[in-house]
């Protein structure tokens, strides 16, 4: 889906109050802020007419000028998610509904809350993509509160020729917002399964957050006579929300199955392997994930039956791997384009009309 579809959901607020009704006790409402990227403009909407949790909407009122990058946010998140997987059985998409079907369906549909690798990964490039929108706009001097990294500043090192300057992007801002504003406590939720869900969603949540600190570069510009580098001025950067994207793809398919027993900490679930840590950034998960090959409409799985396939790939996006074994189909489809353009003098341009034909292969 583009971004013109994505912009063109449904943006009422009645439709996220369903999906509050869909999620387990722990993730109730935490997950209903991603309405807001189907948002015109919400920032004109005011904070009590958004698709927010209590809990978010005073944070909203506290600071409204925020609101156009946690939309941003939302629309960062989304988007990548879809870019990583677009070849993959689950391509980060949900299963094709009415628009009678939309006021029960959440955005992610069954990966929202399943405790598989999938609910890993979108909880980890949601919190990513609101702390890249955040930290991006605080460079920009969108905000009052927030600017450059004035840590940076009158440092560096002299003998070498360099020294920290310009806008440096304060990456630790938007961290904290992010968990502000995601992070729902642990102690506000009751039974084993959605504490562990809980925890797991915030490890996940945090480890998105690890990506984008990890990811910070140096830039740096020479000063100098003629062009050369005798003093360098430097300042620290956010990667491309793109690289942190395939950063979190990377984490998700080396993530780590936890035991589903409530503990004081997270275990992993093979027990000859609880002696390797869990580290920070890495992506965790409870369940295994569904069979993605078949539709399965109670969890709103819509299988990979006519998904466009390469059938010279031996990757995730190759007829074998995508259509599970069942085969595809061939039919050929007809360009039209104009080509071979050229300016008349004068004044008006002439081109050839071309045609060409593509063989396109679908899934069984």
């Amino acid at each position: 889906m583009d971004r013109a579809a994505l912009l063109a959901l449904p943006s009422l607020c009645a439709l996220w109050a369903a999906v509050l009704s869909l999620l387990p006790c722990g993730t109730q409402g935490n997950w209903m802020w991603l309405g807001i990227a189907s948002f015109g403009v919400p920032e004109k909407l005011g904070c009590a007419d958004l698709p927010l949790n209590s809990r978010q909407k005073e944070l909203c009122k506290r600071k409204p000028y925020l609101l156009p990058s946690i939309r941003e946010g939302a629309r960062l998140g989304i988007q990548e998610c879809r870019s990583q997987f677009r070849h993959e059985r689950w391509n980060c998409m949900v299963a094709t509904t009415t628009s009678t079907q939309l006021a029960t369906a959440p955005l992610f549909g069954y990966e929202l809350s399943s405790g598989t690798k999938e609910t890993a990964f979108i909880y980890a490039i949601m919190a990513a993509g609101l702390v890249h929108s955040v930290t991006r706009s605080c460079s920009a001097g969108n905000m009052t509160e927030c600017s450059c990294d004035t840590t940076l500043q009158n440092g560096g090192s002299p003998s070498e020729g360099w020294h920290w300057g310009g806008c440096s992007d304060d990456v630790q801002y938007g961290m904290w917002f992010s968990r502000k504003f995601l992070d729902l406590p642990i102690r506000n939720t009751t039974g084993k399964e959605s504490r562990v869900l809980l925890a797991m969603n915030l490890h996940n949540n945090e480890a998105g957050r690890q990506a984008v600190a990890k990811l910070m570069s140096v830039d740096c510009r020479c000063h100098g006579v003629s062009g050369s580098c005798a003093v360098k001025t430097c300042w620290k950067t956010m990667s491309s929300f793109e690289k942190i994207g395939h950063v979190l793809k990377d984490k998700y398919e080396n993530s780590i199955q936890i035991s589903d027993k409530t503990k004081r900490k997270m275990r992993r679930r093979e027990k000859d392997q609880r002696q390797t840590p869990i580290l920070k950034d890495d992506l965790l998960y409870v369940h295994k994930s569904p069979n993605y090959c078949v539709e399965n409409k109670k969890l709103g799985i819509p299988g990979t039956q006519g998904r466009e396939c390469n059938r010279t790939s031996g990757g995730a996006d190759g007829c074998n791997l995508l259509c599970c074994g069942r085969g595809y189909n061939t039919h050929v489809v007809r360009h039209v384009e104009r080509c071979e353009c050229k300016f008349i003098w004068c004044c008006y341009v002439r081109c050839r009309r071309c045609e060409s034909m593509t063989d396109v292969h679908t899934c069984k």
